[in-house]
């Protein structure tokens, strides 16, 4: 189930595979047809036939439909979406975790204090288990300590160079393919019916935003997400920055998200989709 694609090779020598594909060819033919035929009536092709998926098409068909009671316009056509869990994989822990872990790796250097100050200590030494005993506090110094102290441009470089070279622990696959293909089909038809997708995470905006139009099509402005504070700066050479401070703007979990949604979307959503508990008030 947490990863997008299904992979299926063939070990086929080269002359049953001619002998093979003069035989197959016709059912070929026709099966492509037919799938392309699939693709275009069914709109989510990778979800099972049930009430779920029911109850979507069914909502779209009610909500886009012109004369119908629940039509709704185009403008006021929001659908919001978690990420983390909802959009792509959360397991063994939030994927933004793994980037702070691995750039407190990185840090380290220059930061010798964090030998002995924990969580760090536990973190160097590849101990998670004992690094997260330090609870939402601890967590919040290391997002301050690996997020901040740079700008927003510098950040957005780090975080899509991390993403070239950073794979899954257990699948062994870049963080952005472990990614729900249900999930990417709903966005599409949901798109392809005049809505506006949106991402309302729990996950810091600046660490999504550099990466989510290549892989959800959703563009940065309708990333909403938690923030650090950032500052306006401008510089000697007559340039400006916004630059990356430690501190806490706001948490975009919980009750939170309802309240992300109104001060970034400006419009509630009609339709919301989510995976925990920290989902239930955006709901």
């Amino acid at each position: 189930g947490e990863i997008s694609r299904r992979q299926i090779s063939y070990g086929w020598t080269m002359r049953p595979m001619k002998l093979a594909m003069r035989l197959l060819l016709p059912g070929v033919a026709l099966l492509l047809a037919i799938s392309a035929t699939l693709a275009q009536t069914d709109p989510l092709p990778s979800w099972n036939d049930g009430a779920p998926k029911k109850a979507i098409i069914d909502f779209v068909a009610r909500v886009t439909t012109p004369g119908s009671p629940d039509f709704v316009p185009v403008p006021e056509r929001i659908a919001t979406f978690d990420n983390d869990g909802t959009l792509w994989c959360e397991m063994p822990f939030y994927f933004q975790m793994a980037f702070a872990f691995d750039r407190v790796k990185a840090m380290a250097p220059q930061h010798p204090e964090w030998k002995t100050k924990q969580p760090f200590k536990a973190l160097l030494q590849g101990d998670v288990k004992t690094a997260a005993t330090a609870g939402e506090k601890g967590l919040l110094a290391v997002i301050g300590a690996t997020h901040s102290g740079m700008s927003v441009a510098d950040f957005e470089s780090t975080v899509l160079d991390w993403l070239k070279t950073a794979r899954h622990p257990r699948f062994k696959r870049p963080y952005t393919e472990l990614v729900f293909q249900p999930m990417l089909e709903v966005l599409a038809y949901l798109r392809a019916n005049g809505f506006k997708t949106f991402i309302v995470s729990g996950g810091g905006m600046d660490f999504m935003r550099p990466w989510v139009p290549s892989v959800y099509g959703i563009p940065p402005e309708q990333v909403v997400g938690s923030s650090g504070v950032t500052e306006f700066r401008l510089l000697k050479d007559g340039k400006s920055e916004m630059f990356k401070t430690a501190k806490v703007d706001f948490i975009d979990d919980g009750p939170g998200k309802p309240v992300g949604i109104n001060r970034n979307i400006g419009r509630r959503p009609i339709i919301s989709f989510g995976n925990s508990n920290g989902d239930l008030q955006m709901l």
